[in-house]
């Protein structure tokens, strides 16, 4: 008889996890909270690791990838409001994948929509209320939200891919305060309806000062995304009042052109994300027969830029795991979680350091990191400029 497994959450992490489980031979079930899938959504890059697993999910032809050419111009933007050029997110090596959160999603959707496959039930509006793990299956009890009513079933296995703040989690390893480490920063992420006035249509533009970040990302056929970070030491103050207002008052005083374009662009956004920050730290992913992928078992967090990347690995692992131990679950979780987690606390250490990329700690740090990224990219303008000199007339390299 084939296995079922209820996969609770239909992010990238729920997909993947469940295209993995179909390809060993699973019949994955996925139930969202929401009425219907995500669109949209902000900037992501997908490394290296990422690009792979795509091509080993089966999406990556149906991904659509957003990169300017050679990357795309990056500029660093002071404290006068002056530019120069900079380094961006899709300057750093292993030429990251630009895209946006939904292009992703978008492509794993045709798969469990039966592109890559047999159709994968998904059930929108339901959610696990009670999850009871036993020898031989587990019992969870399911909550049809919009019919107001509960029924059980039986699985094989659970996998929790609902993020961050995991239900799953809290009911079967314990409290959030238990794993959430808390950084002391916010993030608002949303799309924005044109371009900071000045630059380029695909240019990324960043706004960097202690304590407080703008980033504007270019994309090659959109209009650009932007992030707004901040440091901060009470993060339940920052959930009290008016989103849009706690953020103008938080970036008061910070008045450069791309700063006030993105507040401005805050204000006609049709929707945005506005979160604390945290990683994600366990012993284990996995307990009797639920596991946890993505964010629910190790959230990156947003300055690691990874955690795309190790949603889809994740997924994708786990599935050869159970393809090479067909008869021993704990044995392939055992081995599914061996394989990962190595990687998955470099980029958790890492995280760190990229924070202070993204908004850094203090005035020195400000002052060093824009340095940093100021030298970068006048090195890396240089280095294209001898690129284009050199190439042969008619090799069609880009200008």
């Amino acid at each position: 008889m084939q296995k079922r497994a209820l996969v609770v959450g239909l992010g990238i992490a729920g997909m993947s996890a469940a295209i993995g489980l179909r390809a060993a031979g699973w019949t994955p079930v996925i139930v969202e909270r929401a009425p219907e899938r995500r669109r949209g959504g902000y900037f992501i890059g997908l490394l290296p690791d990422g690009r792979q697993a795509a091509v080993d999910l089966g999406i990556s032809e149906d991904l659509h990838v957003r990169n300017p050419p050679d990357a795309g111009k990056a500029w660093e933007v002071d404290r006068d409001g002056r530019s120069a050029p900079g380094l961006g997110f899709l300057h750093q090596p292993g030429r990251p994948a630009a895209v946006v959160r939904g292009d992703i999603e978008a492509a794993l959707w045709q798969s469990i929509a039966g592109a890559g496959g047999e159709p994968v039930e998904v059930r929108f509006s339901t959610a696990p209320t009670e999850i009871d793990d036993g020898a031989d299956d587990v019992g969870v009890v399911l909550e049809d939200v919009g019919a107001g009513r509960e029924y059980r079933e039986r699985f094989d296995l659970v996998v929790g891919a609902d993020g961050m703040r995991s239900s799953v989690r809290r009911m079967v390893f314990g409290p959030h305060e238990e794993y959430m480490t808390n950084w002391d920063a916010m993030i608002c992420a949303f799309q924005l309806d044109g371009q900071v006035p000045s630059y380029g249509a695909q240019d990324s533009v960043i706004s960097a000062r202690a304590g407080r970040a703008a980033w504007v990302f270019g994309l090659a056929d959109r209009a650009p995304t932007a992030l707004l970070t901040y440091r901060t030491a009470d993060i339940a103050e920052q959930f009290t009042g008016d989103r849009i207002e706690r953020l103008r008052s938080v970036f008061s005083g910070m008045d450069d052109p791309v700063v006030r374009h993105v507040l401005d662009g805050l204000e006609r956004a049709p929707e945005f994300v506005f979160d604390s920050v945290h990683q994600v730290r366990m012993p284990r992913w996995s307990e009797g027969r639920t596991v946890l992928v993505g964010d629910a078992a190790w959230c990156l967090n947003l300055y690691s830029g990874m955690g795309a990347t190790s949603a889809l690995r994740g997924g994708d692992a786990l599935g050869r795991a159970l393809r090479d131990n067909p008869a021993d679950l704990r044995a392939a979780l055992t081995a599914w979680e061996a394989g990962l987690r190595p990687s998955i606390r470099v980029h958790q250490r890492t995280a760190r350091i990229k924070q202070q990329m993204f908004v850094p700690s203090g005035r020195v740090a400000e002052v060093l990191r824009s340095f940093i990224l100021r030298f970068g990219g006048a090195l890396r303008r240089r280095k294209l400029e001898k690129e284009r000199a050199a190439a042969p007339v008619g090799s069609g390299a880009p200008v």
